[in-house]
């Protein structure tokens, strides 16, 4: 089967040269890291741990910028900090990050007052202004997307294992906001408390490095088949191909075809993967699905991340949830609240509430509890910034609102305020199904 949403580069001699030069670059992440990440999963898929991955909709390079890291890093590890304490589970901290350059589009034009142009697919792809010059397809892009993704993975070491991630700094996350919000205000207690255990370790003379560090992973859509292909290497310990652009590669529901090339090149892969599952899937697919990824039956290899939409969620989630647990594979759940529930305003902004956004991972706990299986997981669409893109919250935004700082280059994110609002959420579910 040909690969859907590839782009239709037009100088196919240059996509060979950009293809031949990432092939021949270092590894962005290492096949050991990935599989850390798989044994970490593991423990996700057996309902010892829960995984947190959220990020950008779609990256851009003009927002790799040690600020813009920085916000969301800080926004993860601030909803990390409260799953982790509020509901005593280890948290798996992944981001949608170094690498979500590309997105599929269910149209391949857009129209705008008349003037129809290529569809934006994402800075590996074309331009976001909407011109002829910036809508062609230029592979060069792709070597933007290494250049990129390696300056983000520098940067997010340096502070997941510089002192920034340190639990000690729960506060100093949190100085620019607490008076800003009831949320800011809730977090800053947490804080406190946490702050009072780490003081009273300190004095029975404990002083644990595993505070001081976090492991941090990154994650993308494998989309581009041609970038992907690049940066697939051997590794030398295993003999066995990684896909060493992130540490966990998903697929979406636009790519995610049994017989397409996107799953085909997924299984040949020994990274953790990841498929989205939207409301028409059904059990005969998804245990195919399982023997075509998972055919070893491997701990953390495996995810399935639900984007269903919050009408849709408790009828159409508990039968697949019975089909894998019947079918036995250790498999990882993780609710995408997000994608299912967008819809345009009247005055032309494309949002997602943030009430349907919680009904759905509501819903996501509701079904687990069912089944009795265990609700590993939230993918998240956000940022650590200010912007108004979804309406609702504790900030009560609305339509109206949105113009104020509509700013993501694709699909609407949850801001800071929304984003630990749903942090707390979830912690108060996680903390019922574990007792």
């Amino acid at each position: 089967m040909k690969p859907l949403q590839q782009p239709e580069w037009p100088d196919p001699v240059a996509l060979e040269q950009v293809i031949r030069e990432l092939r021949t670059l270092p590894p962005l992440v290492f096949a050991g890291e990935c599989d850390d990440l798989t044994t970490k999963i593991g423990a996700v898929a057996r309902g010892e741990a829960f995984l947190l991955q959220g990020g950008d909709c779609a990256e851009t390079f003009d927002g790799v910028t040690a600020e813009n890291i920085r916000a969301k890093l800080r926004v993860l590890l601030q909803m990390s900090v409260v799953l982790q304490y509020a509901a005593s589970v280890p948290v798996v901290k992944v981001g949608r990050i170094a690498g979500q350059y590309a997105k599929p589009r269910s149209s391949g034009e857009e129209t705008r007052d008349g003037v129809t142009l290529p569809s934006y697919r994402g800075d590996a792809v074309n331009g976001l202004e909407f011109t002829p010059e910036a809508r062609i397809p230029d592979p060069r892009r792709l070597r933007g997307v290494y250049n990129a993704a390696a300056a983000t993975l520098n940067l997010t070491r340096a502070f997941t294992t510089g002192g920034y991630a340190d639990l000690h700094q729960v506060h100093a996350w949190n100085t620019d906001f607490v008076n800003s919000s009831p949320v800011g205000r809730r977090y800053e207690q947490l804080a406190t408390e946490i702050e009072r255990a780490l003081a009273f370790m300190r004095a029975c003379g404990a002083t644990a490095d595993e505070f001081k560090t976090v492991d941090f992973y990154a994650s993308h859509e494998a989309l581009i088949l041609e970038y992907e292909h690049a940066l697939t290497r051997i590794d030398s310990r295993t003999e066995q191909p990684y896909d060493v652009g992130g540490h966990l590669l998903w697929v979406g529901e636009r790519t995610r075809q049994l017989d397409g090339a996107h799953i085909e090149f997924l299984s040949s892969l020994s990274n953790p993967l990841g498929v989205k599952i939207g409301p028409t899937t059904t059990p005969e697919y998804i245990r195919a699905l399982i023997d075509k990824l998972n055919p070893k039956g491997v701990e953390g290899r495996l995810t399935f991340i639900t984007r269903m939409g919050a009408g849709k969620i408790r009828d159409g989630l508990p039968p697949l949830l019975e089909a894998v647990r019947d079918h036995g594979s250790p498999i990882a759940w993780v609710c995408d609240p997000m994608h299912g529930n967008t819809f345009e305003t009247p005055n032309g902004y494309k949002t997602r509430s943030f009430d349907a956004v919680m009904d759905e991972v509501q819903g996501f706990f509701d079904a687990h509890e069912q089944v009795g299986t265990w609700p590993g997981g939230m993918h998240i669409e956000l940022t650590g910034d200010d912007v108004t893109e979804c309406v609702g919250g504790g900030e009560a935004l609305v339509a109206e609102d949105l113009a104020n700082r509509y700013e993501t280059a694709c699909d609407p994110r949850l801001n800071r305020h929304q984003s630990l609002e749903l942090a707390f959420l979830v912690a108060e579910r996680l903390r019922a199904a574990r007792a």
